[in-house]
């Protein structure tokens, strides 16, 4: 999800990135009212197979491909047996694109995969390439590459079958970004600030400004950016008893703050040989602060107030990565190095303390962490000619460390902080993983492309500190993927690979998350979870009208992570033997251009997943804990005929299934989408210039969380519920080139 999704009263994918391995300050929690709290109802739930229907399902989805006429596009077909759609700059005027990213981001049926998530560098985990090659590096990812490729200086897009590449691990849509070589130097900047109602101070800070160049052989880009965000909302919690009767009422405030300021850059240049050479740069910043206020009393309306309770988080996080790779000519094939260093230095204080009505004295309880992160990547691979196709062989060895410090201290009656000592509070977490991979990519027909991997990785883990343990895993590898092209217009890939999942290594040390009271313990038997993913896509052109996407996938895991006991009447992030999760995508975009209706687009994401696990407390099947079930994002864009004058409608809404504690379950609600309405100009000036009114429907974030003296027998210490308005949202956002 990029950056041109409506804001909303939550943190974006970039700052999830960074408080995902903390217990976050909102967790999903459960309504009273929820299946979630009845183990009798989860127990009515059965088991089922996704993989098979998966598997039926692709079999008719192919069937059906094969049914379909051919449809002819009323524009001339730029297609051969690799490329399935040639874009050109002009194609995109009517937006006034500052970028490449503005021009991707208005291609009919195609997102951008983020990636950067896969365990080192390994196969190609994005389908974005730039003048054929990866992109190299982690937080140096696809959005903030093309976000500094001026407009002017892009050729052309090809959208191209990523299993027709000599690229590990692409199958589906990939789009390659073709740029001059001779461009001089040029620009380009973005300022958006915004207001907020409910107590959030005004965003001045969020700007970007890039710079880009070639020489003869080289081209090298420079970006700075700061991506910022002020959230503040309101409204009551009230707490109820076993029984259902309320207890407590609350009126809480909250403040929210966060700047992610950032360095970024790249060279490459190539020889006369044609070796070619690539370096990326990063230094990021990530300064995050919260404070929640609630005044709390008893349950009548008049009932005076009990105490004051004010809750504060801050993080001050700096890291670096720098990358590199290098391709030559080596025989018969090419050679290609590439290397990756990684450093997080990531300090974090949480802090709750309650001032009561009456004489007593204030209490207050502190967790502060400071945690290191280093990741060291070196990775060969040599690609060759072999039986009418493409092989590669890839070697890869990875060091991964996190070395993480917590005290934990609570304020005794004269104030004085007391340090409070628990199990596992300090650990040091290594990996060392090598891999070694061989892939193979043909193309059998004219129209159908064939890609396999074969390869597995040996790691050796090892958690350094009082409950130290070292552990080898061998974990095999592999991929078979076909894109078949069914008609001019309709294009089909189906994969099956075989994947090893990443540890959270933040998992195998103890945890206090003090807003929602919880304890995680250590557990340093937590092994890599591994899948079976089926996964088939089908790409459907509807001429001048736009353009479909359909990805069904279905995925078999074992190990998977997710909230265990841990023996000594703890709990902790732990493995579980098996799970199944699957679901569908549909990426859709209409044009009205066709229908005698100029200037207008619809563009949707609908996304619905499903999944099932075993409660390792009650036996039962239900979800996975805390993981998407349904998403909608949509945006319906008028630009008006023969003028520089575009207003659209953003909407976006998503649901995550519950958080599964052994003695809790939460979860998160909005009361309504959250949409907005934008009108744009674009040339003042040469300046493009947008305005915008978010949250229109006035949505409430909610939380519900119920508290279980025993979750097996469903007996209820508790419940917890909470409404909190954010209002409106006033954006103006100036973007210009120079």
């Amino acid at each position: 999800m990029t950056r041109d999704r409506p804001t909303a009263d939550r943190l974006d994918i970039t700052v999830r990135r960074h408080l995902t391995r903390r217990a976050s300050l909102h967790q999903p929690s459960s309504s009273p009212h929820s299946p979630i709290d009845s183990p009798t109802l989860a127990r009515t739930r059965s088991r089922s197979t996704p993989l098979l229907r998966a598997v039926l399902s692709c079999i008719v989805a192919l069937w059906i491909a094969g049914a379909l006429p051919a449809q002819q596009s009323s524009a001339p077909d730029a297609r051969d047996s690799a490329t399935r759609r040639v874009l050109l700059p002009e194609e995109f005027a009517r937006f006034v694109p500052r970028n490449a990213l503005d021009m991707v981001r208005q291609i009919p049926g195609f997102s951008v995969r983020e990636g950067g998530e896969e365990r080192g560098l390994g196969q190609v985990d994005t389908n974005i390439l730039i003048n054929g090659r990866r992109i190299s590096g982690k937080s140096n990812g696809p959005v903030d590459a093309l976000q500094r490729i001026p407009a002017g200086d892009v050729v052309r897009l090809e959208i191209v079958d990523g299993a027709s590449l000599d690229l590990a691990g692409l199958s589906g849509q990939v789009l390659n970004v073709i740029t001059r070589s001779d461009r001089k130097v040029s620009g380009q900047y973005r300022w958006a600030p915004q207001m907020r109602d409910y107590g959030a101070s005004t965003r001045w800070g969020e700007l970007e400004i890039s710079l880009s160049g070639s020489g003869e052989r080289s081209e090298w880009t420079l970006g700075l950016a700061n991506e910022q965000q002020r959230f503040g909302g309101r409204g009551p919690e009230r707490v109820f008893d076993g029984d259902g009767l309320l207890v407590e009422r609350r009126f809480e405030r909250r403040f929210e703050e966060f700047d992610v300021p950032s360095l970024s850059g790249s060279f490459t240049r190539e020889s006369e040989r044609g070796n070619v050479f690539n370096f990326t740069g990063a230094l990021q910043g990530f300064l995050y602060s919260q404070r929640e206020f609630s005044d709390q009393s008893g349950p009548g309306p008049g009932d005076p107030l009990l105490r004051s309770r004010s809750l504060s988080q801050s993080e001050d996080e700096v890291s670096y990565e720098l990358g590199f790779d290098y391709e030559m000519a080596l025989g018969p094939g090419r050679l290609k190095w590439i290397g990756l260093h990684r450093f997080e230095y990531s300090p974090s204080e949480d802090s709750v303390r309650f001032d009561f009505a009456d004489d007593r004295p204030a209490t207050e309880t502190v967790f502060e962490r400071e945690a290191d992160e280093y990741e060291t990547i070196l990775r060969t691979e040599y690609t060759f000619a072999l039986w009418g196709g493409d092989a590669q062989l890839s070697l890869e060895a990875v060091r991964n460390v996190v070395d993480l410090e917590s005290e934990l201290a609570e304020r005794d009656a004269e104030g004085v902080l007391q340090p409070i000592s628990f199990r596992g509070s300090s650990s040091r977490i290594e990996e060392e993983r090598d891999e070694a991979t061989l892939s193979f990519s043909r193309e059998l027909t004219p129209r159908l492309q064939l890609q396999a991997s074969v390869g597995a990785e040996y790691s050796r883990l090892e958690q350094i500190g009082e409950l130290g343990l070292v552990r080898d895993f061998v974990r095999p590898k592999g991929l078979l993927s076909l894109d078949w092209k069914a008609g001019s217009q309709l294009d089909v890939s189906t994969k099956i690979e075989r994947q090893v999942g990443q540890l959270d290594f933040f998992d195998f040390a103890a945890n206090v998350n003090l807003n929602q009271e919880q304890v995680n313990v250590s557990n340093v038997n937590l092994v890599p979870p591994q899948s079976w993913l089926l996964e088939t896509e089908l790409n459907q052109g509807l001429g001048a009208a736009g353009s479909a996407t359909l990805r069904l996938f279905a995925e078999e895991i074992d190990d998977i992570v997710d909230q265990i006991p841990i023996e000594g009447s703890g709990e902790a992030p732990g493995n579980i033997d098996s799970a199944e999760r699957y679901g569908a995508t549909l990426d859709l975009t209409l044009l009205s251009d066709p229908f005698a209706w100029r200037g207008g687009r619809f563009d949707v994401r609908f996304t619905l997943i499903d999944s099932e696990v075993i409660d390792p407390l009650l036996g039962v099947p239900r979800r996975i804990s805390g993981t998407d079930n349904f998403s909608l994002n949509s945006e319906l864009r008028q630009d008006f005929f023969g003028t520089d004058w575009a207003s659209g409608m953003r909407i976006f809404y998503e649901e995550d299934s519950a958080r599964i504690r052994l003695d809790q379950t939460t979860l998160a609600r909005e009361s309504f989408t959250f949409a907005d309405l934008y009108l744009e100009h674009k040339d003042v000036r040469g300046l493009t210039i947008r305005g915008s009114l978010g949250n229109v429907f006035d949505r409430q974030n909610r939380f519900f969380r119920t508290i279980f003296n025993d979750r097996a027998t469903g007996d209820i210490a508790f419940r917890e519920e909470r409404f909190r308005r954010f209002g409106p949202v006033y954006t103006l956002s100036i973007q210009g080139s120079f």
